[in-house]
């Protein structure tokens, strides 16, 4: 195991409690001051000045995705019954039936209240505001299996079998970009700043793409299939930021090269047993936080290492998400904990 002290970080236990099945998804508001959580029972719960409120009790039914809008006005969820549920504050404003479509990802618009959510080959985006769908993408390969608006709202990118497709959100009947994979996107995203936009493929391979630019970087040799990759929202020294993606146990962090002959140059992370379920960066930081099903919850410093090991679930970790201003780390467990840390600075 590597691991040594790193005196800058530390994170104590600030919250715990417990829903009834694994933890699907979490997502803070952008204020910070509420948290949402999702369970495979069903559950909708939100956390608020340590106290928890339940939107929905558990249904039987998956429920696998949930978002805030960008205004914190609007809460949205979709799950294994085809709804797409959305709550003003704590009130069921919007049931959006879509039955038998599994609904797993959502997203809101950066800017306005937008919601867009996959339907299998389908994404519809619907208008919080005036409560209308404004127009369905058809994806055509595949169901859908990622969903991204870029950082101005601007391009709405879609990921699944054969690549991603970039609608243009100023007119959604023009063509779409096609960013061609020759296998299935499993992971997708806009980098923060919208320069890059990255895929994490089945074949083991990485793709980055610079917007305005045809020729992408390919990258390969990970163990596995790329099952998540997260942007930093701050720049490393070459300009640009850096991309983390995970592989079976492993993560990879990669940093663009100053020489356009070299792209992008990788650095392994090692210390995890089993199979990493979700990573993140600290907002407006370059240290990257790591979930695995061997109930580890590894804090990674800027020298690849590990300054601490968070524990608390009796299984693995399911999913972890970071307050926006970077003050306290929420993640879920398999067995259904709810675990909270605070960060501070010795």
């Amino acid at each position: 195991m590597n691991y040594t002290n790193n005196k800058t970080e530390k994170f104590t236990t600030y919250y715990s409690s417990k829903v009834t099945d694994y933890v699907t998804s979490l997502a803070w508001s952008a204020s910070g001051e509420k948290l949402a959580v999702t369970s495979a029972a069903g559950e909708v719960i939100i956390w608020e000045n340590q106290q928890l409120t339940n939107l929905q009790t558990i249904t039987g039914k998956s429920t696998d995705c949930v978002a805030f809008s960008a205004d914190g006005e609007y809460l949205a969820v979709g799950g294994q019954d085809g709804t797409v549920k959305i709550w003003r504050g704590n009130q069921l404003i919007t049931t959006l039936e879509n039955a038998p479509a599994w609904v797993d990802k959502l997203t809101w618009h950066p800017i306005n209240n937008y919601l867009a959510f996959s339907l299998g080959r389908y994404v519809q985006v619907w208008d919080a505001d005036t409560a209308e769908i404004v127009v369905t993408l058809n994806f055509e390969n595949s169901s859908i299996l990622g969903i991204d608006w870029r950082n101005d709202g601007q391009y709405l990118a879609l990921s699944g079998y054969q690549g991603l497709k970039v609608w243009n959100s100023q007119n959604w009947d023009d063509e779409p970009y096609v960013f061609a994979t020759t296998t299935v996107s499993l992971a997708m995203g806009w980098s923060p700043d919208g320069k890059y936009l990255a895929s994490g493929n089945m074949d083991r391979s990485v793709t980055v793409l610079e917007w305005g630019n045809p020729d992408p970087w390919v990258m390969r040799g990970f163990p596995g299939k790329i099952r998540q990759l997260v942007w930093s929202e701050v720049k490393s020294a070459t300009g640009a930021p850096l991309l983390a993606t995970s592989s079976v146990d492993g993560v990879v962090v990669w940093e663009k090269s100053v020489d356009e002959d070299l792209g992008w140059e990788a650095r392994v992370l090692t210390n995890h047993v089993d199979i990493i379920n979700a990573i993140a960066y600290i907002p407006q930081s370059l240290i990257l936080t790591s979930a695995g099903a061997d109930g580890w919850l590894c804090v990674w410093n800027q020298n690849d290492e590990v300054a601490q090991i968070l524990t608390g679930v009796s299984g693995g970790f399911s999913t972890l998400a970071w307050h926006p201003q970077g003050k306290f780390l929420a993640a879920g467990g398999e067995q259904g904990e709810l675990l909270m840390w605070s960060r501070t600075n010795d």
